[in-house]
């Protein structure tokens, strides 16, 4: 596995990352598909802004299996504390164990800075059960979704 700066060539695989993410939520709608696909697609856009205004300074990186783009991870670095602001692989690519191994990553690059990490999710997101097998603790509730921090144990630094 790899990581890569996403470049301007990548908006169209971290738009479908988005939306592969985010199709089942959104498909119990009912609406047709094209309905769908236009609805994730504006949303992405959304996000896309949001994250431009607010994490303009982020690291957006692409991640490769073998040199295939499988997903997307997205780090905004403060002095203290490491943010992923958003994780993100391809169907094909869930339930290997790449997702533990990319915040094993981050954690490890944390840890030799004495940093924290932390991120968001929504409370009922199946991907709470990894963050918190990997030693994350809910710490406040911020609208729909829960803030979630990792820190070193003392004396792992």
């Amino acid at each position: 596995m790899t990581l890569r700066p996403a470049g301007p060539g990548d908006a169209a695989f971290l738009r479908d990352v988005y939306v592969a993410g985010r199709w089942n939520e959104v498909a119990v709608t009912g609406w047709p598909e094209e309905t769908v696909l236009a609805f994730l697609h504006d949303q992405y856009r959304l996000q896309t802004a949001h994250y431009a205004t607010h994490y303009a300074e982020a690291d957006r990186l692409v991640v490769e299996q073998d040199g295939v783009p499988a997903g997307k991870l997205i780090l905004f670095d403060m002095q203290s504390e490491t943010r992923v602001v958003d994780i993100g692989l391809l169907p094909a690519f869930r339930g290997r164990g790449i997702g533990a191994l990319l915040l094993g990553w981050v954690q490890d690059a944390a840890r030799t800075r004495g940093a924290k990490v932390s991120l968001h999710v929504e409370p009922h997101n199946p991907a709470k059960r990894l963050y918190r097998r990997l030693g994350f603790d809910v710490v406040a509730s911020r609208g729909v979704y829960e803030l979630l921090e990792w820190t070193a144990p003392p004396g792992d630094c």
